[in-house]
């Protein structure tokens, strides 16, 4: 089983910056994904990255602020978020890409467990 430790939140002013990390105790040979959760919405899918880095997709809500990367070496994820705005504020994860939803919630890949999730918030 492999496990996900999100770390880098916190309390920003609007237009600040964050920088997020995910570290994995494995590796992860999947697609990996940002996603983030605010109260009282349902978990959105903030940005994914390819296995060699190469290809990256980002939702319009940030596309131009956030940036996606991994180093493989390190078995760790990051999102470096800029611009951030009070509609950010959310609980991010980081897990594989895309997730296999039921009736009994959503999973990443088989093996790969739910970290804690790490609080953004941004004041206006």
């Amino acid at each position: 089983q492999v496990q996900l430790v999100e770390s880098g939140g916190g309390l920003v002013q609007a237009g600040g910056s964050l920088r997020l990390s995910c570290a994995a105790s494995g590796t992860i040979f999947n697609v990996m994904g940002w996603y983030r959760q605010a109260p009282g919405k349902q978990r959105e899918l903030v940005a994914t990255i390819s296995n060699s880095g190469a290809i990256t997709n980002y939702a319009d809500s940030v596309k131009g602020r956030f940036t996606i990367s991994r180093d493989n070496a390190k078995n760790t994820l990051y999102l470096q978020m800029n611009s951030l705005r009070p509609d950010d504020t959310a609980v991010y994860n980081c897990n594989t890409a895309p997730l296999r939803c039921s009736g009994y919630g959503c999973a990443g890949a088989a093996g790969v467990s739910w970290g804690q999730g790490t609080q953004v918030t941004v004041s206006a």
